[in-house]
């Protein structure tokens, strides 16, 4: 009992016979074709098919290499032009054009791979990239100024806050709890920063009405620091802290 023996899988004759021509290094204008006739029969008889439509073409291309290999040991006929023809010709024109199909369906195939992974599809971006906003960078804001400096200003402002309350009369009657929102201090800034574009820290916070409004437009302006709203500069040392938008007017 023979070793069962797996042959490679052809598309075709043609196909076959590059095969033979790569496998053994030849030129495909100068095709040995007795030593590629006998190894394509060799093939030939191994294949165990069914399906008589594949076996009849490659049996066609069989009787074609015969009757080459036939041809090639007649003299060569002439033709008009007195030039000698080659029985191999029109087999090498159909491998040439064979091989460029082919290769083109190779690079057809790789441009369809490419192009799948290009397809749209929804976005997988996590929730928290989405989310994410560039840090701003408060030294730059600041613009050579330190917290040390406005908490120097704010701490003034607080204490003539505390000046103008009148320690005897503030004993007396009801005091009502005061509700200053951040959110709602900070659109307020934003507004005036964007009718004002350029004005004093100070100034700002002296026309605050209590000790609580300062604290809240205090924060309210270091948060619009930190989102790059506004940046504070003070042009030499002893100058006016001043406050500049960076909003658009509406």
């Amino acid at each position: 009992m023979g070793i069962p023996v797996k042959l490679q899988v052809f598309e075709g004759p043609l196909d076959l016979l590059l095969h033979l021509i790569e496998k053994n290094k030849v030129n495909i204008y100068d095709i040995p074709i007795v030593e590629i006739t006998d190894q394509y029969m060799d093939y030939i008889h191994a294949m165990e098919r069914e399906d008589l439509n594949i076996m009849s073409e490659f049996m066609v291309m069989a009787a074609t290499l015969i009757s080459i290999k036939c041809r090639m040991l007649l003299p060569r006929e002439v033709n008009d032009e007195g030039e000698e023809e080659d029985p191999r010709d029109e087999l090498v024109r159909q491998l040439l054009e064979y091989k460029m199909y082919k290769y083109m369906s190779y690079e057809l195939r790789d441009r369809m791979a490419a192009a799948a992974k290009k397809v749209y599809k929804l976005p997988t971006i996590p929730e928290e990239v989405l989310s994410y906003r560039e840090p701003v960078d408060t030294s730059e804001l600041l613009d050579g100024l330190t917290l040390e400096k406005l908490n120097a200003i704010f701490q003034s402002v607080i204490r003539r806050q505390e000046d103008k309350v009148d320690p005897i009369r503030s004993k007396f009657g009801k005091i009502e709890k005061e509700e200053v929102s951040l959110p709602e201090k900070m659109e307020e800034i934003e507004e005036y920063a964007r009718l004002h574009k350029k004005f004093s820290f100070r100034d700002l916070l002296e026309k605050q009405a209590s000790k609580v409004q300062v604290i809240v437009s205090f924060l309210a302006i270091l948060e619009l620091m930190k989102m790059g709203k506004i940046f504070i500069r003070q042009e030499h040392i002893f100058d006016e802290i001043e406050i500049e938008s960076r909003l658009e007017r509406g």
